[in-house]
């Protein structure tokens, strides 16, 4: 994965102001149908926070990135927040959480580093804990400004997750174009 582009803080300015309408409200309205209210929860990517200030009004959610400049930016528009610095693919934390979120990050790993994820994930996950992630839908992967984008189908999402995490829904949605997007929920088993 080439974290670069989100190293420096033009890229971070420029990613803002792309994003700047987009945010993950319909993923946790889904999200809200399986994890309670007050549960603690680990944002992976984080990025600008959009979903963050979303996420926060009904969990304990702790946000995390790679990116230093998007955690400084993090800490200082959410002084009271809690922000960990973290790889997608190792999570390194001693953290336990009953949920974990993530909005078109994980698609930013190959497979076999998505895979490592999941394993983590498990890991800081409580039983019968929830994950939320999102996807690119399609086939194969491309580098866009510089990172990688790993498509994912049902069938690819249901491959990977199935093994460790009951899933409870894969479902199409549209960001930009009708059914260009994948949202999982799952269990873990």
């Amino acid at each position: 994965m080439s974290e670069h582009y989100y190293k420096t803080k033009a890229s971070v300015e420029e990613y803002i102001k792309l994003a700047k309408d987009v945010n993950g409200s319909q993923l946790i309205a889904k999200l809200n149908n399986y994890l309670l209210p007050g549960a603690s929860l680990l944002e992976i990517g984080s990025g600008p926070g959009t979903d963050f200030q979303i996420l926060r009004q009904d969990y304990s959610v702790v946000g995390s990135d790679y990116s230093t400049e998007f955690l400084k930016r993090l800490m200082q528009n959410n002084p009271k927040a809690e922000f960990l610095n973290l790889d997608a693919i190792t999570l390194e934390t001693d953290k336990k959480f009953d949920g974990i979120y993530s909005n078109k990050v994980l698609q930013h790993l190959t497979n076999e580093d998505l895979k490592r994820s999941i394993l983590r994930q498990v890991d800081v996950l409580h039983d019968n804990g929830i994950i939320c992630h999102s996807f690119w839908k399609g086939e194969g992967d491309e580098i866009f400004k510089g990172l990688l984008v790993n498509y994912q189908t049902n069938e690819s999402l249901r491959l990977l997750f199935g093994n460790y995490f009951e899933i409870l829904l894969i479902e199409a949605y549209n960001e930009f174009e009708d059914g260009d997007s994948l949202v999982l929920i799952g269990k873990k088993k």
